[in-house]
């Protein structure tokens, strides 16, 4: 179909036929099997990958207008469906990528293709087994109602009801009193709700374990790293970028809350909700409408080079985003891709905070990255692994730092100060998230209320800074974990921000050398797609590894220096 010729809206969508879907998987299966030459085999392993886009893009198209209003009854049927269809596609597909394996055409398919497709294939095998069926259908509902929950949120707040996601502007209101408010009504309504997000996620952490094992693992950890399509680094790497965070990234971070507990004026360790506030005149806001903001992306990208402008302008025209937080919207925000049509699309909450400038940038490095690589074939070959894809995204928001006068106006200082400060002071935030899910997936037999105290006493060592008083009871008995949807949802994938996030401190500091150069270095790594494992994408992009723990500490001492050396005066 190629892509850009029609808008969001015009997509059309109707339900599969799962039985169809299996018997052309099937026959694109035996089509393979029986390929007499490499032109045969070449042939049918392309339109494998052609049908492969087809389902993907209907079942994609039904996920982003359920995830746009959950409420629709058409959608959360097709919803539904795809919960159902997709665990059993998966064994049809599974037969096809180990036909692909064995294939006496593999050396010449591999040649073309890339080696990327056959290893991704060989640890994509290790996730699956028919008998695994019943518990991925379970596993896919139970995370369904988790998201309708959240989504569903109707929370108390000044004689009004706010979704979660909304609330977001309320939980940094410069009022103390207002702020403090607005974080116990949403911890309320998690306490609230506890015993049912204590109950799903109880029942996640067994149905995992119990696939993990079904598998012949040693519980659900290696699995999930199998699931994650870590192809580079092991549980041991991460043990080691843990151990590098706790040495050189908390005490920066510390020291930049400490700095934050002098400014707001309050004692340290600080409240939760003391530390969602950086200035006490304030967080910084944008100054324009949701739709300012996505011109001055426009003018952004026009600027920054001919392939942005390119992309952005064909986002805008095809109705490639939906961004405001809306009644029944799922909470978050997220990039995806529409195979077919070889656009990607963009889904956000925005609320009115710097989050919104943040997002839509973030998920902009996604999107075109997307774009740059829509027509690789096969489609495995257009994303790199998870953590290889948040470098394009976190990145991004650096690069989108020179439209920051026309994203923040007045508040460009507060805005440049915070967001380095929030990408340095994130990575204990998400390599704690890490290190919970490890000692859950270990435990499984814990209680709910042993895992809230193994996050309560993690606080401890990867957050100092915040004081475990009681005072919001939701945040301070360790239960703020459940608010964190890639824990239900996606386990193990939160490294993967750390990860990337130290990446794109790496071009945080190239863009303050020479902006130039830290662009080509970004095309360099951005155009390779998915098409090489994680470190081997970095190193042709000329670019440290994180797992280098000289790579941490470059960044830390270079970051920490600029914010201790810039210039707040007259911001209160």
């Amino acid at each position: 179909m190629g892509n850009c010729e029609m808008k969001f809206s015009q997509m059309k969508y109707s339900r599969p036929d799962l039985a169809e879907m299996k018997a052309e998987i099937a026959a694109l299966t035996d089509r393979l099997n029986k390929a007499e030459s490499y032109e045969e085999a070449r042939a049918a392993f392309v339109a494998f990958d052609t049908y492969n886009k087809h389902i993907q893009t209907l079942g994609t198209l039904s996920h982003v207008r359920h995830s746009i209003d959950t409420r629709d009854e058409f959608y959360d049927k097709e919803n539904d469906f795809w919960d159902e269809a997709e665990p059993e596609l998966m064994e049809f597909a599974q037969a096809f990528t180990a036909a692909m394996l064995s294939n006496k055409f593999r050396p010449e398919l591999e040649a073309e293709f890339g080696s990327i497709v056959f290893i991704n294939a060989e640890i994509e095998l290790k996730t699956f087994s028919p008998e695994i069926i019943p518990e991925l259908q379970e596993e896919s509902k139970l995370v369904s109602e988790y998201d309708k929950l959240i989504a569903s949120s109707k929370i108390a707040f000044e004689g009004k009801e706010y979704t979660v996601s909304q609330m977001g502007p309320f939980k940094t209101d410069p009022d103390d009193a207002r702020r403090l408010a607005a974080w116990k009504a949403e911890g309320k309504w998690y306490k609230d709700n506890q015993a049912k997000l204590d109950e799903i996620y109880d029942k996640l952490v067994h149905l995992r374990d119990k696939m993990g094992r079904a598998l012949g693992y040693d519980g659900y950890t290696q699995l999930g790293y199998y699931r994650m399509g870590r192809n580079c680094y092991t549980k041991d790497d991460v043990e080691k970028f843990r151990e590098a965070v706790r040495k050189y990234l908390v005490p920066v971070a510390d020291s930049i809350y400490r700095e934050q507990a002098k400014r707001l004026g309050v004692s340290y360790p600080m409240s939760f909700a003391d530390c969602a506030l950086t200035f006490r005149s304030g967080n910084p806001k944008p100054c324009g409408t949701p739709d300012e903001i996505l011109a001055t992306g426009k003018k952004l990208y026009d600027a920054l080079s001919p392939e942005t402008s390119e992309f952005w302008n064909a986002m805008l025209e095809n109705e490639l985003l939906d961004v405001l937080a809306t009644e029944g919207k799922q909470s978050g925000g997220y990039c995806t891709t529409l195979h077919d049509y070889e656009v990607p699309f963009i889904f956000a909450n925005f609320n009115g905070t710097a989050a919104d400038v943040e997002t839509v940038t973030h998920e902009a490095g996604h999107a075109f990255a997307d774009w740059m690589n829509r027509t690789r074939c096969p489609i495995e070959t257009i994303w790199p692994s998870m953590e290889g894809c948040e470098v394009h995204s976190m990145s991004m928001e650096f690069f989108a730092w020179r439209a920051a006068k026309d994203f923040f106006g007045d508040d460009t200082r507060k805005f440049l100060y915070s967001h380095l400060a929030g990408a340095l002071t994130f990575i204990p935030y998400g390599t704690m998230v890490d290190h919970f899910q490890h000692v859950v997936y270990e435990k499984p037999e814990m209680t709910p209320a042993e895992r809230h105290a193994v996050w309560k006493e993690l606080l401890g060592v990867y957050m100092p800074w915040l004081r475990l008083d009681g005072e919001i009871p939701f945040y301070s008995d360790g239960e703020g974990w459940q608010r964190q949807i890639h824990i239900y949802q996606v386990p193990f994938y939160y490294i993967d921000y750390c990860l990337a996030q130290t990446v794109a401190l790496e071009f945080w500091a190239m863009i303050q050398d020479d902006p130039k150069n830290a662009w080509e270095h970004y095309m360099a790594y951005t155009c390779q797609g998915g098409s090489k494992v994680f470190t081997e994408l970095l190193k042709q992009a000329g670019l440290e590894s994180p797992f280098d723990e000289a790579c941490l500490r470059g960044v830390c001492e270079k970051a920490g220096k600029w914010l201790d050396s810039y210039d707040l005066t007259g911001i209160e």
